[in-house]
């Protein structure tokens, strides 16, 4: 028994498992511990993965030999990513694990008990871990760097990405002298046909313009000398104009065979508004009487409408034919329906707010129910009527005399004539009422505002015995082929009517 213990000792002491208390640190065991480090390096955030190697690598210059060592290339944009050992394992199980099938019924206890699992044993979730940790800032680009990809894929505007703005020249297309041009506020002495004819009054005759031309002819003349030309108006056609006179008449001429058709008498004073609708003309003079008159009958007078106190200074039937906006010195305005012969007529809308007189009025084009209407000095406001609600849309204070109004359709405005204390024209952009434009040159009062058949130029007539073409809303140049009705002319031209 005593062989069988001693060989026991002997064994015991030989063993080689046993750890020796005095011996250094076994390779496999520094090696774990170093991978172990890397690996938290690796999953903790913030932290830099770099791991230096320059103690173990050769030295890049040899001591005592002073040889220049070539720059780098320059750009400061390459980033080294640091793949993590263990969490490439991972990333390799979850990629296999995708195929493998998935339980409904236990989704959703499985992940959580993954999860735990996951936290206790590696101290992070294993469904969050990174295939790849790039680590450490990005170096700053070395002063005089530039990147020539940049110039490449660089977002510019280009030119036809930028809006463009129409040129609106504040000076006139034409300038022609008007001599003897009654200087009166209320009268209506400028019309432009359908066809391109410009129409003035100069004090007792008439002039036409042919504005394609440019030639001007003497329509006619009052025989007395003391009598003058109150209003004009051409018929939708432009083949017959409408002359209301001092005298209380009016004169119906075929234009273009300059031949005098009939002279109609019905009003009591001077007629200084004119409207035409179909075969129906109508007419406003001082008395303050609207009288309609059926041009194709004898019996010319069918109706009276008797709404204002005062001169009617301005008569305009809508672009439909449904209603006549009147107004007049009165600060009144009143809206009229269709003429129906042997019934009473009241006016469908009666609106006071004025406080001047009332000429200018103007219907929208592309909105039959809206009217505009300016007051005169004491007054300079611009407002805008919806006719089928009786409301008051929009109101502006213009600091000055407003004698005419037009809606330019090309680019949804418009367009007002003033007296004192501007004598200027002035763009408004609708329905905002937003100034887009003035046009100044006239040295006295804009009495008349007229748009040309092209809507294209704008003509105003005023105290200083000019008229001025302002070519102000000419379209682009593809619209203008197509709807363009007029041939234009550049520059200046001054021009005498008679």
């Amino acid at each position: 028994m005593a062989q069988f213990g001693f060989e026991n000792d002997i064994h015991s002491i030989l063993k080689l498992d046993m750890p020796i208390t005095n011996a250094p640190m076994a390779r496999w065991q520094r090696k774990a511990g170093s991978s172990n480090a890397s690996a938290l390096n690796g999953l903790s955030p913030g932290k830099s993965a770099n791991v230096s190697l320059s103690s173990s690598k050769t030295p890049s210059k040899t001591p005592g030999k002073n040889k220049k060592v070539t720059p780098s290339k320059m750009g400061g944009d390459r980033f080294i990513p640091t793949r993590n050992s263990k969490q490439m394992d991972v990333a390799s199980f979850l990629l296999t694990k995708e195929n493998e099938p998935v339980d409904a019924n236990n989704t959703t206890s499985t992940s959580e008990n993954q999860k735990a699992w996951s936290m206790s044993l590696n101290g992070y979730n294993i469904e969050d871990a990174k295939i790849l940790h790039l680590g450490g800032k990005p170096l700053n680009a070395p002063e005089g760097y530039q990147n020539n990809l940049k110039v490449l894929y660089s977002q510019g505007a280009t030119p036809a990405s930028v809006k463009k703005t129409r040129y609106i020249s504040s000076t006139p297309d034409r300038i022609l002298d008007a001599p003897e041009l009654r200087n009166d506020f209320y009268l209506n002495l400028l019309d432009w046909s359908s066809r391109n004819v410009l129409a003035v009054a100069l004090h007792n005759s008439v002039y036409l313009l042919d504005a394609t031309q440019g030639d001007v002819t003497l329509l006619m003349k009052l025989e007395h000398e003391e009598d003058y030309i109150c209003s004009l108006s051409w018929t939708k056609e432009g083949a017959y104009l409408a002359i209301g006179t001092s005298d209380c008449k009016i004169q119906l001429w075929d234009v273009y065979n300059q031949k005098h058709l009939r002279s109609m008498t019905s009003h009591t004073s001077r007629v200084v508004s004119l409207s035409w609708n179909d075969h129906v003309l109508s007419s406003g003079s001082r008395s303050g009487h609207i009288h309609h008159h059926d041009v194709r009958v004898a019996d010319h007078h069918i109706f009276t409408l008797t709404g204002h106190s005062q001169e009617v200074c301005g008569l305009k039937w809508s672009p439909d034919g449904r209603y006549l906006a009147s107004g007049g010195n009165d600060n009144m305005v009143h809206v009229w329906p269709r003429v129906q012969e042997g019934t009473a007529s009241q006016s469908v809308r009666s609106w006071s707010e004025h406080q001047g007189a009332v000429k200018a009025l103007a219907w929208c084009p592309w909105q039959p129910n809206i009217l505009a209407s300016g007051g005169g000095t004491s007054d300079r406001h611009i407002r805008i009527w919806n006719v089928n609600s009786g409301s008051c849309i929009s109101s502006l204070d213009t600091q000055s005399q407003i004698s005419s109004l037009v809606f330019a359709p090309n680019y949804k405005e418009l367009v007002s004539a003033h007296g004192y204390a501007h004598n200027n024209v002035v763009i408004w952009k609708y329905p905002a009422l937003t100034r887009v434009a003035e046009l100044n040159g006239h040295e006295d009062r804009v009495l008349s505002l007229l748009l040309s058949p092209d809507c294209s130029t704008v003509a105003t007539v005023a105290g200083d015995e000019t008229i001025r073409l302002w070519k102000s809303f000419e379209m682009d140049p593809a619209k203008k082929a197509k709807e363009r009705l007029v041939k234009s002319t550049s520059g200046v031209i001054h021009q005498s009517i008679r």
